[in-house]
């Protein structure tokens, strides 16, 4: 019997559109403290390293450094408005649930591997409609380890009943990719999300520019032939 595979994929940047909420918590924050707002172009090198991150580098931007205790007030705020508004204007990029379908239907092992907090993660893919895809959604807060350490993926791997042996993630940004390199996985870069080194630059397996481009990706790696997606 074939080993059933497994793919995980990162949240923020990859799955979900997720910039506009995040940044608008950022500039929330931004201005309760007497700076500017930062443009949702800047997200592309805030977003990607997890909420604290982005409020670091968010007060770096406007030339700002934040004392570790001071910040640890400002990182519960950040994510007390953003657990009020995570999926205002957030959406899935294209074609992504046409493509968690079609590996659903292949017997594919689905999960998430995030440096979002897992309740937040969670309470953003129900109100998505997605989590009924995913049989484990692993955040930030999930194990003693978080990406890049290997063991994020791996264990987030196991905790969706897969095997690393037969895994591949699918993430948009170094420290995914970088994740993957270090697990000894297999891994597919989307040129659309929050990084601001160029996609082909990461080291992945393949870069796709849309999830329609996922299911050929993932044949290529795994040397199965090409199957017809299903439809919408």
């Amino acid at each position: 019997m074939m080993q059933p595979r497994t793919a995980i994929f990162d949240l923020d940047g990859t799955l979900v559109d997720s910039a506009p909420d995040l940044m608008g918590t950022l500039n929330f924050i931004l201005a309760r403290e007497g700076l500017p707002a930062l443009p949702l172009e800047k997200a592309h090198s805030l977003v990607g390293a997890g909420a604290r991150a982005l409020l670091e580098r968010g007060f770096a931007v406007c030339g700002l450094a934040v004392e570790p205790a001071r910040m640890d007030v400002l990182f519960g705020d950040f994510l007390d408005h953003y657990g009020k508004h995570l999926a205002d204007k957030t959406v899935a990029f294209d074609g992504v649930e046409k493509a968690l379908k079609t590996l659903k239907a292949r017997g594919w092992i689905l999960g998430v591997c995030t440096n979002k907090p897992t309740d937040l993660s969670v309470r953003l893919l129900e109100a998505l409609k997605l989590s009924p895809y995913f049989s484990a959604i692993c955040g930030r807060d999930a194990f003693a380890w978080f990406k890049p350490d290997p063991r994020h993926l791996t264990l987030s791997i196991e905790a969706a009943g897969g095997d690393p042996a037969h895994a591949i993630m699918v993430g948009d940004s170094k420290t995914d990719i970088d994740t993957a390199l270090r697990a000894g996985l297999p891994s597919v870069c989307v040129d659309f999300g929050y990084t601001d080194i160029p996609a082909t630059q990461l080291g992945a397996t393949h870069v796709i520019s849309h999830f329609d481009q996922l299911i050929s990706a993932i044949d290529a790696i795994t040397g199965l032939t090409a199957q017809p997606a299903l439809s919408k």
